[in-house]
């Protein structure tokens, strides 16, 4: 195949092309120390802060879309026909502040300044989206951004006042969308793209099948789609990931599909992406999803990596093999496709052959009297790793239960289901007494280890307890009419 040999992507208002790029260079190295864009902020070089958020436009399916991102963790070669925006370009050519950062002003929304930046551009990403938010809404685009000395009240009211300062309709982004969306369409021209710089190699595959042939020529090849946990290898690490293959600009992997028995979702599908499709089949993922990192980790972490990377304490991989999910695998041209659960098989030990990917992920439709459930544990509510993750899938007929799909994270060294929780539960009367006598089976299922996030002892505590919370949560009159129905 005839590959190009340089990325090219729009940075502001300025065209780039780069020939020589490692597989560990990062944007925000490219904009701090190659273009002197000191705006963006370096804090925790690891996604959590928020001080290095940019907006990474990009087509999906011929549409621009804009995504707050960490600059920090997102690798260099991974902005192929993207464009990126920072600060810089929020003031426009008359260097007047935008309506966001006005606000900011009135309402003494920054004191040191440091993370002023990053919440503005999240700021930024919200307005363009939704002019005028609710509280939760923007407390929910927040939860990538970490303040130390101003307090979020300030910057909530500079958020909900800055559409009085300007509508979005005439944003630079607005105005000049239909000449951008033309300019990445250029640059998308459906060639393989190899860069290397020192030594270390990229490659951005044309398309699914080339990235299945680049994985039989390269099977050891680090894969790449969010950049989420790989991102971290670099920069607290140092690892050589060397040579790398990334995912984000395959459109093939991005697709959601959905019939009256099965949502399919393709394995680069972001968790931000894959948001409402999940929430709308199952309404309590709505409130769970917000609780996976924040806007920005949303917008570049993909459910694809977030299985195939096989950590134990995954926020979707306990939820998937509740819902009895399964996941296609392929290898050159073969494609195999297996219960989810059966992929996990011991601490970093995945079912994955050598130059194989994960290509997508099956979630089968609700099924009739089953109840759902999915919680989260973890020292910081907001944006933070889990503790303990649980889903509860029980399905309930005349008041007795006749199936259950019950797993945990940060339970084992892999997500796992409760079996003896489980078979305690079928046959039995649906009841608060049923569900606390099922509980003391995790005794059988877990032996959980302590860590600096848990102790042994609470995790085992803490499963047994939400257990309780599950049947508590269910006692709504909209539940139980349901039941009876």
């Amino acid at each position: 195949m005839k590959a190009r040999s340089e990325i090219r992507f729009v940075l502001n208002d300025r065209d780039v092309t780069l020939e020589h790029v490692s597989a560990s260079d990062t944007l925000l190295d490219f904009l701090r120390i190659d273009r002197r864009l000191t705006g963006t902020k370096e804090g925790c070089a690891e996604g959590d802060c928020g001080a290095c958020t940019v907006l990474v436009g990009r087509l999906q399916n011929g549409v621009l879309r804009y995504e707050p991102v960490n600059a920090c963790i997102r690798l260099t070669a991974s902005l192929d026909a993207c464009h990126v925006v920072s600060i810089e370009y929020l003031s426009g050519p008359s260097g007047k502040l935008h309506p966001v950062q006005q606000a900011m002003v009135e309402h003494h929304a920054s004191q040191c300044g440091f993370c002023t930046p990053g919440f503005v551009m999240s700021l930024y990403a919200l307005w363009m989206k939704n002019a005028d938010p609710t509280e939760r809404e923007i407390e929910t685009a927040l939860q990538g951004n970490l303040c130390r000395c101003t307090g979020y009240e300030p910057i909530i009211k500079a958020a909900m006042a800055a559409t009085a300062l300007g509508s979005p309709a005439d944003d630079a982004l607005t105005q000049e969308r239909a000449a951008m969306t033309a300019k990445l369409a250029q640059m998308q021209d459906g060639k393989r793209v190899v860069v290397s710089k020192d030594g270390s190699r990229c490659i951005l595959p044309a398309s699914v099948d080339d990235l299945a042939a680049v994985l039989l020529e390269m099977p050891s090849a680090t894969i790449v789609a969010g950049a989420t946990d790989v991102g971290l290898w670099v920069t607290k690490f140092l690892r050589d990931i060397s040579p790398v293959v990334f995912l984000s600009h395959l459109d093939e992997l991005r697709q959601i599909d959905t019939s009256n028995e099965m949502i399919n979702i393709g394995a680069g599908v972001s968790y931000d992406e894959s948001r409402e499709v999940m929430s709308d089949a199952y309404p309590h993922l709505g409130a769970f999803w917000d609780r996976i990192a924040g806007w920005q980790i949303r917008s570049m972490g993909t459910i694809g990596g977030n299985v195939a990377n096989g950590s134990p304490i995954g926020d979707t991989p306990p939820v998937l093999i509740a819902l009895d999910a399964s996941i296609t695998l392929r290898k050159g041209d073969v494609r195999r496709t297996i219960p989810i659960e059966n992929f996990f098989i011991d601490y970093g030990k995945q079912d994955m052959a050598k130059g194989e990917f994960l290509e997508s992920i099956s979630v089968p439709q609700p099924a009739k009297n089953a109840i759902h459930a999915a919680y989260k544990i973890s020292k910081r509510r907001d944006e933070d790793i889990s503790s303990v993750c649980a889903a509860f899938n029980v399905t309930v007929v005349d008041n007795t239960i006749t199936a259950a799909r019950i797993a945990f994270g940060g339970m084992a060294a892999i997500p796992k289901r409760a079996a003896h929780a489980e078979a305690a539960l079928v046959g039995a009367v649906w009841s608060e007494a049923t569900l606390i006598e099922a509980a003391a089976q995790l005794g059988d299922d877990f032996s959980p280890l302590s860590d600096w996030r848990a102790s042994s002892e609470y995790r085992l505590l803490v499963s047994k307890n939400l257990f309780r919370k599950f049947w508590l949560d269910q006692q709504s009159e909209t539940t139980n009419d349901r039941l009876s129905a």
